[in-house]
């Protein structure tokens, strides 16, 4: 009989336990976030960590060259190739990286392309970080594309 009874019990707990259901909490982890960026239209872009590294951000610094052009040899701001974005309108953009995560689209005007080298006739000054690898990505979670 006790056993009986411990066999309901337990078969009792079973039941009243079968019938709760366990709520899982999801946090919904953003991999990019946007902030004003005090100018009109452009926002900062900032990524997590591990955002980041499955996009595989590489960044380069604006270089000053002497280039040499028909109206002689100056220097010039060079950026490679990969950190040249146009948008639907044909505009030129570069992002900048002025802190780590932390991406800016800034406007530039292209003098030439030379291979892999952009002469730029505006942009950022010499030794900005601008990206090379991971650029249209940033353009996409700017405007939230995919959203």
């Amino acid at each position: 009989m006790v056993r009986v009874r411990y066999a309901m019990a337990a078969l009792m707990a079973i039941v009243s336990l079968s019938g709760c259901k366990e709520e899982k909490v999801v946090q919904k982890s953003h991999p990019a976030t946007l902030e004003e960026s005090g100018q009109k239209g452009i926002m900062r872009v900032i990524l997590t960590q591990r955002a980041a590294e499955r996009i595989g951000i590489e960044t380069a610094q604006i270089r000053e060259e002497v280039v040499t052009s028909n109206a002689g040899a100056a220097p010039r701001k060079v950026v490679p190739y990969g950190a040249i974005l146009y948008d639907k309108k044909g505009d030129t953009w570069t992002f900048t990286n002025p802190q780590p995560l932390v991406f800016v689209r800034q406007a530039i005007a292209v003098e030439r392309i030379d291979g892999d080298r952009v002469v730029l006739a505006e942009g950022p000054p010499p030794g900005t970080a601008v990206v090379t690898v991971g650029a249209a990505e940033l353009m996409g979670a700017e405007h939230k594309y995919g959203h």
